[in-house]
């Protein structure tokens, strides 16, 4: 076994592998990790309206808006493996983490969209940054056991995301300002999860035996049939975290605080499948168990679109969020097993393709509900979510 590292012999993980105790420590970091981002994320996505509202944007500068996240994430993750390598996912971790807390903090402070849209850029970008370390770490505490955590560690995630959800519900039910809101949310969440950073490991081990590997992989072969289904699941996924609050309250006539609940019952499914997502990776093939649970997605989210009523819809983003669940943790872990490159860069590689969704999937939307409605613009999540689970089938 070789070990990721640039300088020092990588005694914190071989110690890791040796001591239990260093071990769960390491796993409880990335815990938090995961689940700082995800209250992030949703945060974020309720306060979407929030950002319509403060700049008076129609839905195709929101989509830039969107756009402008996504295209950081993306740019980021071509020098992703580098920073990794050079620093260490802890030190990574603790930096990005303190960045996008701040850029979420005056996310509603700036004068006008044209400073609005660098910083999202730059909030894009730390997130990503944050986003591969993260996800780095949990595959090298997997191969340092040999057990399956990643599901476990995605599900924080999602618990992250509902509780942000829910958070924000309850603030702007009792009327604190969503200003004030972000401000507190991005500063003490990014102080957490720095904090807690300090308890990851600093050098990874590479399973295949062939060195350190390279620091960003163009996605090719079977790193591009990953990153193409990531592709599909992000979509779907980004899609529900961006808009379905705004569907709630704008097609559907729900108040801010009530479609927030749609949000975190999406969210809060998700967590829970992804609790049992290692126990079902081990009992059922992943090509199979992809395929189900995508399918179910598209099912779902056309009864939602169909029936346009607001229980039927808080109902299916349930169902939408149990059948999003296994892809990115099962995905994610594919990559890493790809031989050649490092974790972070075949994170990194896949990363490149399937955050394209999160790019294409805003000003799609945005696009289709201008021209048409959100609620044709939602049909995305399904065509996503179908061919994901077409694709599932070539999963190796």
């Amino acid at each position: 076994m070789t070990f990721e590292s640039t300088d020092a012999a990588p005694v914190i993980a071989a110690a890791a592998a040796s001591d239990p105790d260093r071990w769960r420590r390491a796993r409880g970091a990335t815990r938090v990790q995961f689940a700082a981002l995800g209250f992030m994320a949703g945060a974020w996505g309720v306060h979407v309206p929030s950002v319509k509202a403060a700049y008076a944007l129609n839905d195709i500068e929101l989509s830039g808006v969107l756009f402008a996240a996504a295209a950081g994430a993306v740019l980021s993750l071509f020098g992703a493996g580098r920073v990794i390598a050079r620093m260490g996912a802890r030190r990574t971790a603790m930096v990005a983490a303190i960045a996008m807390g701040s850029l979420l903090a005056a996310v509603l402070g700036w004068p006008d969209l044209a400073l609005l849209l660098p910083a999202m850029v730059l909030f894009g970008a730390a997130m990503s940054l944050f986003d591969v370390a993260i996800n780095a770490e949990g595959t090298a505490l997997e191969s340092l056991v040999g057990r399956a955590i990643m599901s476990n560690l995605h599900a924080m995630f999602s618990v992250g995301a509902m509780a942000g959800a829910a958070s924000t519900g309850v603030l702007l039910r009792i009327g604190i300002a969503p200003l004030v809101q972000l401000a507190g949310i991005g500063l003490v969440v990014a102080g957490i999860a720095a904090w807690a950073a300090r308890a990851m490991l600093d050098a990874h081990p590479v399973d295949d035996g062939t060195g350190p590997g390279a620091h960003f992989a163009w996605p090719r072969g079977l790193l591009l049939a990953i990153g193409l289904m990531i592709f599909a699941g992000m979509s779907a996924e980004g899609a529900m975290y961006d808009w379905c609050v705004l569907y709630l309250k704008q097609e559907l006539g729900t108040t801010q605080h009530a479609a927030a609940i749609g949000y975190a019952a999406f969210t809060g499914a998700m967590a829970a499948a992804r609790f049992a997502g290692d126990a079902a990776r081990a009992r059922w093939r992943e090509p199979k168990l992809l395929q189900a649970s995508a399918g179910l997605a598209a099912v779902a989210m056309t009864i939602v679109l169909l029936s346009a009523h607001p229980l039927v819809a808080i109902a299916g983003y349930a169902l939408v969020g149990i059948g999003l669940a296994p892809v990115v943790p099962i995905l994610f872990n594919a990559a890493t097993h790809v031989p050649g490159p490092s974790r972070a860069a075949a994170i990194a590689a896949v990363s490149s393709v399937g955050y394209a969704g999160f790019m294409i999937g805003p000003p799609l939307i945005g696009s289709i509900a201008q021209g048409v409605s959100l609620t044709a613009a939602m049909f995305v999540v399904v065509v996503a979510a179908a061919l994901l689970a077409f694709g599932a089938r070539r999963l190796p």
